[in-house]
């Protein structure tokens, strides 16, 4: 009988849900739920929530579908890995209900809350304990819980990451990672453990956080009224958990120190391998453990993050019509290659998704700059929205290179922006490394994972036997000189927007 393995991305568009021949490494089935994108919560500017059961409805939806797809027995499923949006915020009482809405990644109500901690903690105490300022992340929101909504704080018997809720859903059990608490700022890198001087700062007691558990492990097990909802086994392993950038690098096989990974859907991100307890003095990328670490060696991922990249494109489709319907991003692809590099002088910038870290916290927007009424169309647009994105990724990859990180390749997975060739010719020339596409993405990653943790695959290799690269892009000198001149516009666009916010 052949085993499957099941994979889990919830994001913050779709729950995706992937099943993975645990023989041949192959996909076997995937589905998405919702089909479009759920909808997010913003009762004020740079407020984002999402409600955590629409992401358990989709979750039940999507892996429904995958076994139908499949045609196959929901008993021959032997365990389930979990890759989630990070940051989040999930807060329940004892009984497991959920207090309020997830105040989720892009959510930039704590950008003061995490500037004040940062000062307060001291510069060289936060760089050298938590690697980062205590920043926007799940901390800092819980501080605002604190805060703002102190009925609710006095409530709250345990927080979460996404991630910890879906599996808490599963089996029953409030648990989470070291890379999980690392990536909501709870982590202290000097006593490998919850960073007390955070928590006393900002009064949030120890036992309010989710049980530690080792990445690949039996983390718990499905509930048996939730395996006969889901047509689960009851008992199956809940055996991989990791935070949808972590998992990404994992998903493409990046563990080793000077390897990188990039992702470009709702956020944009480039994500580097590191052996170091690295960081950037001001705080403008974060370092986070990664999925490996201590498999056989310390490991960290230095995470770039730009939170407005596909979300543009996305924003942009559903603005602009063809004969009087939406593009496919096939044809808007199609259209934004018959404008020249550089889009004919006219420049985004993507910042349009709340506060940016790599811009120090500071919220600018999206801007549109030097359009002309007589030369630009919609090619333009749509080139400029594409090389804008890229642009900013060069940005803040010049951060990873000053802090002494190396990359000789990097790693995306064949999905969101880098499906577009034209966004593909823009990233290698301006970043200026070879890129290698994989056929492979976030669900599957979280199969894979959960096929180690359960002891099905014996070793990293094993689990990774059927990746397969399906195509590498070099940078060309022609190119890269051209783009490097469009890069050197937009990045003095940038320079006197962030003077004059």
């Amino acid at each position: 009988m052949k085993k499957y393995l099941l994979g889990y991305d919830l994001g913050s568009s779709s729950v995706k849900a992937s099943l993975i021949d645990a023989a041949s490494g192959q996909v076997a089935a995937s589905a998405q739920s919702p089909a479009e994108e759920m909808s997010m919560l913003a009762l004020h500017a740079g407020w984002a929530e999402q409600d955590p059961a629409v992401w358990w409805e989709h979750a039940i939806k999507s892996l429904q579908a995958c076994i139908k797809n499949a045609g196959i027995s929901g008993g021959d499923i032997a365990a389930i890995g979990i890759s989630y949006q990070m940051h989040g915020l999930v807060c329940v009482d004892k009984s497991w209900n959920v207090l309020r809405p997830s105040i989720i990644w892009c959510d930039s109500r704590a950008v003061e809350i995490g500037r004040t901690a940062f000062q307060t903690l001291g510069q060289e105490y936060a760089l050298q304990n938590l690697l980062n300022s205590p920043g926007n992340f799940t901390a800092s929101k819980l501080k605002w819980v604190k805060d703002h909504e102190a009925e609710i704080f006095a409530q709250i018997h345990k927080v979460m990451l996404p991630g910890d809720y879906l599996a808490m859903k599963l089996t029953g059990e409030v648990t989470t990672t070291a890379s999980g608490l690392s990536e909501g700022m709870f982590w202290d890198y000097q006593t490998e453990s919850p960073s007390a001087k955070l928590l006393a700062l900002y009064g949030i007691p120890e036992e309010m956080l989710a049980t530690q558990v080792p990445t690949f492990s039996i983390q718990g097990k499905v509930l048996k009224d939730v395996a006969a909802l889901l047509g689960l086994k009851a008992g199956t392993p809940v055996s991989y958990r990791a935070g949808d950038q972590p998992n990404n690098a994992f998903s493409l096989n990046v563990l080793n120190p000077g390897e990188t990974a990039a992702t470009a859907g709702t956020s944009g991100v480039i994500y580097n391998v590191t052996d170091t307890n690295a960081f950037d003095p001001k705080s403008r990328v974060n370092t986070f453990i990664h999925v490996n670490d201590r498999r056989p060696r310390k490991s960290n991922g230095v995470l770039l993050c730009i939170n407005g990249t596909g979300i543009l494109n996305s924003w942009l489709r559903k603005q602009a019509t063809g004969n009087g319907t939406p593009y496919d991003y096939t044809e808007m692809n199609s259209l934004a290659s018959k404008a020249p590099i550089g889009a004919d002088g006219l420049s985004i910038l993507p910042f349009g998704n709340g506060a940016e870290r790599v811009l120090a916290d500071k919220n600018i927007n999206s801007s549109f700059h030097g359009i002309n009424f007589n030369r630009h169309g919609q090619s333009h647009v749509f080139r400029a929205a594409q090389e804008g994105i890229v642009f900013a990724l060069k940005y803040g990859f010049d951060v990873l290179l000053g802090m002494g990180l190396k990359t000789q390749v990097i790693r995306a997975g064949n999905a969101n922006m880098f499906l577009s060739p034209l966004f593909r010719q823009a990233f290698v020339n301006t970043i200026g490394a070879p890129l290698e596409l994989f056929d492979t993405d976030g669900a599957k990653g979280a199969a894979l994972g959960a096929g180690v943790g359960a002891g099905i695959y014996d070793s990293f290799e094993e689990a990774f036997k059927g990746l397969k690269i399906i195509g590498i892009e070099e940078p060309q000198a022609e190119l890269s000189a051209a783009y490097s001149q469009a890069y050197g516009l937009w990045s003095q666009i940038l320079k006197k927007k962030l003077q004059d916010t």
